[in-house]
C-alpha cells in the first residue's frame, strides 16, 4: 500500500498540488492523467522521493520496495546490461557485491567465512541464484538479444537503453512500480509484451502515459490531476473519458429528470462492465465496476480542442500513384526500395516501417520536400494536401505572433477569421499574441493542426501527429480523423489512433512493401503478414 497524505507543492505563485490525499492499494494499476503541465511527472517524483513536497508525506507499507523507471539514459553507461538490470533490486545487488568482495579477499579469515555464510543464506532467501536468469528473461522479453546482455550500456542505442532501464524497473517484483511514459521508443511487439506483463503483475503500478490503448489494457483506476487536486476513478481511460462525457452532457440537459440520469449512468456502467472481458485485467476491473456507485461519476472539467477538417473540394478518381520509389540514408543505408502502390477514394493509410526514418523520408518525398533516389509519384489534379511533419522546427523560426504566423497560410487575412482557427485549438485571449518561436512542443503541433484545418485540403499527410499532445488533444484529433471521409496517409505511435483510423496498412521495407486492406490490429495478428515480414527485413 502507498498513502499520499496532505501533499502540497508550489513554484512561486503557481500551486501545483494543494492538500492532495490519495491511497494506492495492492493489486491495482493506476493511470495518471492530466493536461500538459498539470504535474504528472512531478507527482511521480514526489512519490519516489526525488522531490520533497512543501507539506504532507508519502508512506509505504513496512518492508515494501519501490522501483522507478529511470529517465537518465546515461546513468549506467559503465555497467554491463545484465548488471544494470540486477541493480533494479538494490538490496540484492549490494548483497551480491558484498559477498563477491569477501570471496575476493586474498587473506580469507574464519570471520569472513562466517559472514559469507550469513550472506549466502540471505542471498538464497531472496532467490538470488535465479536472479541472473530472471534478469535475462526480462531482457529477452523486451527485445534485448542474449548476445547483448554482457555489453556495456554505453554500447547500446537509445531505444535499447530504454528497454534495459524498463527491465531494471520491473526486476525483482517490487511492491510498488512507478513508470513515467514507459512506451516511449518501444515498438508494437514490446509494448504488447509490457501490457501482458503488467496485466499479470500482482503488486501496485502507477503509470504516466499518453498511450490510450496502453492505459486501457493495463489500468484498473485513473488518477486525474486537475486544478491542483487529484481525483481517483475506477476503470480504465476509455471508461473515465466516456463516463465523464456522459455526465457532462447530462449536466447540460436541464430538463432531464434526476432518476432518468441515474438510470442512463447505471446502464452505461453495466454495458462497460460487460465489455471489460476484452482486457487481460478483465476480472479485477469488472469487479470494481460492479461495485461502482453511479454518483461517483463526475463531468470532466477538461477542454477538448475543436478539430474539424473541411475539404474545399471532393477528391477525383485519380488520387496518388507511386512507382518504384527508392531512397537511401545519408550513410548509404537502404531505407526503402521499389515502393509501388495506388490510392483510391476513401483510403486512410497507416504507413509502417521498422525504421521511422524511412517513413519520414517517404512522407518528405511525396510532399515535395525531398528527392527520391529512384522512381516517381504523381498526385491527381483534384488533390490538395496538407502536411504535418514530425520535425516542425523550421516553421517556427520567426518573431511573429500566432495570429500573424497563421495568417500567412490563409487566403482570408481577417484577424477574426484567423483567430477562430486558433481558438479551436484552445489558443484564446492574449495567448494568440505569443511569439511563434517560444512555443512548447505541444503548442507547435496545435498550431500546425490549425494550419491544416485552414488549408481546406482533401488529403492529409501526417508524420507522428500525436507527438507532444496531451490526452485531450489526442482524443479530439483521433475523433476528427475517424470522422474524416477523405484521403490520409499517416503514422503514429498511438495504437488507438492507428487502429481506429486506418483501413489500409502499407509497410515499407528495404525490399519492397506489404500492402493490406485491413485494420491495424488485424494486420499485427495476421500470420501471413508475420511470415512475410521475416523475409522483408
Amino acid at each position: 500500500m502507498l498513502n499520499v497524505s496532505n501533499v502540497s507543492l508550489r513554484y512561486g505563485k503557481r500551486i501545483l498540488f494543494d492538500e492532495v490525499n490519495v491511497k494506492f492499494t495492492h493489486g491495482n494499476c493506476y493511470g495518471v492523467i492530466g493536461a500538459n503541465g498539470a504535474g504528472k511527472s512531478t507527482f511521480l517524483k514526489i512519490i519516489s522521493g526525488e522531490i520533497e513536497p512543501l507539506t504532507g508525506e508519502i508512506a509505504m507499507g513496512t518492508g515494501e520496495r519501490m522501483s522507478v523507471l529511470k529517465q537518465n539514459h546515461f546513468e549506467f553507461d559503465i555497467y554491463t546490461v545484465l548488471h544494470t538490470v540486477l541493480m533494479g533490486n538494490k538490496v540484492l545487488w549490494n548483497l551480491m557485491k558484498e559477498k563477491d568482495a569477501i570471496y575476493a579477499k586474498p587473506d580469507f579469515t574464519d570471520e569472513d567465512g562466517e559472514k559469507a555464510a550469513e550472506l549466502e543464506v540471505q542471498f538464497a532467501e531472496m532467490d538470488g541464484w535465479n536472479a541472473e536468469s530472471d534478469a535475462a528473461n526480462l531482457l529477452s522479453g523486451l527485445g534485448i538479444k542474449e548476445e547483448e546482455h554482457n555489453k556495456l550500456m554505453s554500447e547500446l542505442n537509445g531505444k535499447d537503453k530504454v528497454r534495459v532501464l524498463l527491465a531494471q524497473a520491473l526486476f525483482g517484483n517490487p511492491e510498488i512500480l512507478l513508470l513515467d511514459e514507459p512506451t516511449n521508443d518501444l515498438d508494437v511487439e514490446t509494448i504488447s509484451w509490457l501490457e501482458n506483463f503488467l496485466a499479470d503483475f500482482q503488486n501496485t503500478v502507477i503509470v504516466v502515459s499518453h498511450d490510450r490503448h496502453f492505459l486501457d489494457a493495463v489500468c484498473t483506476h485513473i488518477v486525474d490531476i486537475d486544478f491542483s487536486k487529484i481525483q481517483l476513478y475506477t476503470g480504465n481511460y476509455t471508461f473515465w473519458y466516456e463516463s465523464s462525457q456522459l455526465a457532462l452532457r447530462q449536466r447540460a440537459d436541464q430538463n432531464k429528470k434526476v432518476e432518468d440520469k441515474r438510470k442512463e449512468l447505471q446502464e452505461f456502467v453495466e454495458r462497460f462492465s460487460a465489455n471489460a472481458s476484452k482486457s487481460r485485467q478483465a476480472t479485477s476491473r469488472k469487479k470494481l465496476l460492479d461495485k461502482l456507485v453511479v454518483d461517483q461519476i463526475q463531468p470532466s472539467t477538461r477542454k477538448y480542442p475543436g478539430i474539424i477538417f473541411r475539404p474545399e473540394r471532393e477528391c477525383g478518381d485519380q488520387i496518388l500513384n507511386v512507382e518504384k520509389l527508392s531512397k537511401k540514408s545519408a550513410e548509404g543505408v537502404v531505407l526503402f526500395h521499389d515502393v509501388s502502390f495506388t490510392l483510391i477514394k476513401g483510403d486512410k493509410v497507416a504507413i509502417l516501417s521498422k525504421e521511422h526514418s524511412a517513413i519520414t523520408a517517404f512522407f518528405e518525398i511525396i510532399t515535395g520536400h525531398l528527392q527520391p533516389d529512384q522512381g516517381e509519384y504523381n498526385w491527381g489534379s483534384t488533390i490538395t494536401s496538407a502536411y504535418l511533419p514530425n520535425d516542425n522546427a523550421d516553421y517556427f523560426n520567426t518573431d511573429d505572433n500566432l495570429i500573424d504566423w497563421l495568417r500567412q497560410y490563409s487566403k482570408d487575412k481577417d484577424e477574426t477569421y484567423v483567430r477562430g482557427f486558433l481558438g479551436k485549438m484552445l489558443f484564446s485571449g492574449e495567448e494568440v499574441m505569443k511569439k511563434a518561436n517560444v512555443l512548447s512542443g505541444g503548442e507547435k503541433v496545435r498550431c500546425m493542426i490549425s494550419r491544416m484545418m485552414l488549408s481546406g485540403a482533401n488529403c492529409l499527410v501526417m508524420d507522428e501527429p500525436t507527438n507532444h499532445l496531451d490526452l485531450e488533444s489526442i482524443t479530439a484529433f483521433n475523433n476528427a480523423m475517424k470522422d474524416w471521409k477523405n484521403i490520409t496517409l499517416f503514422t503514429s505511435h498511438d495504437h488507438e489512433f492507428m487502429h481506429t483510423v486506418a483501413n489500409r496498412i502499407i509497410e515499407i521495407t528495404p525490399n519492397g512493401i506489404i500492402d493490406k486492406r485491413t485494420s491495424f490490429d488485424e494486420y499485427l495478428s495476421d500470420k501471413g503478414v508475420i511470415e512475410q515480414r521475416k523475409t522483408m527485413y
